[in-house]
């Protein structure tokens, strides 16, 4: 299981959106991921497993949304990548603060380019879930409302490095990239 600082990933994640006002807090595994569960510190957080027959993002963000959706939505939910560990909970914060009703879309930006974490209004719950699917989860719907997406800058607190590979492991013992 990748760690940082002793930690896993999906720990940090968790923190991060803790530390940012998100609650509750929905964390998606896959089924199998029976070594992730007990090696992190998951409290207070609501766990969902995907069925083993669906992967990928898609599936991960229909599974997350359907939790937050019963019994009753929330206003938004803010998306966020166990495997971007550099985002850190002070651009998680600065994009939940956009939130104002639940029509917001917004993401983070790095330098200009749209990154994670994504605030999704409870308005378009359904509208993502319906075309999130193998390794597509939201990207195609943002596009389509590209000019309704609220981009906030993040690049001055976070990065939207990618540890995906056991490769990229090493980076994690680096300074974060924005610094």
């Amino acid at each position: 299981m990748p760690r940082h600082r002793g930690r896993p990933l999906v720990e940090l994640a968790c923190d991060g959106l803790r530390a940012a006002g998100c609650a509750p807090v929905v964390v998606v595994v896959e089924a199998g991921a029976d070594e992730v569960l007990a090696g992190a510190r998951l409290d207070g957080c609501r766990v969902v497993r995907t069925p083993a027959r669906e992967s990928g993002v898609g599936s991960s963000l229909r599974a997350g949304l359907a939790a937050l959706a019963a019994p009753t939505p929330p206003t938004a939910a803010l998306v966020a990548l166990v495997d971007q560990p550099f985002v850190g909970a002070a651009a998680m914060a600065r994009v939940a603060a956009v939130c104002d009703s639940p029509d917001v879309l917004a993401a983070a930006s790095y330098r200009g380019a749209r990154g994670h974490p994504v605030l999704l209004g409870a308005a378009h719950f359904a509208g993502v879930t319906a075309g999130a699917r193998g390794d597509r989860g939201a990207r195609d719907y943002l596009r389509a409302r590209a000019d309704r997406l609220t981009r906030v800058e993040c690049g001055d607190v976070g990065s939207p490095e990618d540890i995906d590979h056991p490769a990229d492991l090493g980076r994690l013992s680096e300074p974060p990239p924005h610094r």
